[in-house]
């Protein structure tokens, strides 16, 4: 059994302005940067193997928390929001004609005009967390991180998600090949002395 520990990446400005990142290479904001540095991973999570996607505010959160650079997966690139990148949620939901709607009412194969569906991300992060040799921290993505608990918790992205994406936090995924289980904790990143 392998043990994937998922954390999300700092704040830019794009995330405090409320726009869609999706794949836009958007660096940390300075605020982020010196949250950060005060932070660290937890033992026994500071030894484990570490990935992040590609994206510099992945990078840079992974650098900051482990004090080293990670290894990049393209697998953990964030869902591709298409057309819709770059614009404002709460603007998109306000227009009936966008076809934009509440995570609750995604289902597997709601799709950003030009995007990819979480159904397209469970196709590329399911054979790459199986292929995990050891205990890995993936400094990710909010939508890879739905996905993966997603999967792992057996939900279908209809109703209330059964958790919520906090930053600073690690969420443990169990990956064994009799079935995936997530827990219901999240550990804290450890402030730094």
């Amino acid at each position: 059994m392998i043990q994937l520990a998922l954390l999300r990446h700092g704040h830019t400005d794009w995330n405090r302005a409320g726009r869609i990142q999706g794949r836009t290479d958007i660096p940390l904001d300075d605020d982020a940067r010196a949250q950060l540095a005060g932070l660290g991973l937890p033992a026994p999570w500071n030894g484990a193997d570490l990935l992040s996607s590609p994206l510099s505010r992945a990078v840079q959160t992974a650098e900051l928390v482990a004090d080293k650079p990670p290894q990049t997966s393209a697998s953990l690139m964030e869902m591709d929001w298409g057309r819709w990148e770059g614009l404002r949620g709460v603007d998109l939901k306000a227009d009936p004609s966008s076809g934009f709607r509440d995570i609750e009412y995604w289902g597997w194969d709601f799709t950003p005009p030009g995007g990819e569906s979480p159904a397209d991300l469970r196709v590329r992060l399911i054979p790459w967390a199986n292929g995990l040799p050891r205990d890995t921290v993936a400094v990710c993505h909010i939508g890879v991180m739905r996905v993966l608990l997603a999967h792992a918790m057996g939900w279908d992205f209809k109703g209330d998600p059964p958790f919520q994406v906090k930053r600073n936090r690690l969420y443990l995924v169990q990956i064994d090949p009799a079935g995936w289980q997530a827990s219901p904790d999240q550990i804290r990143l450890e402030p730094r002395v």
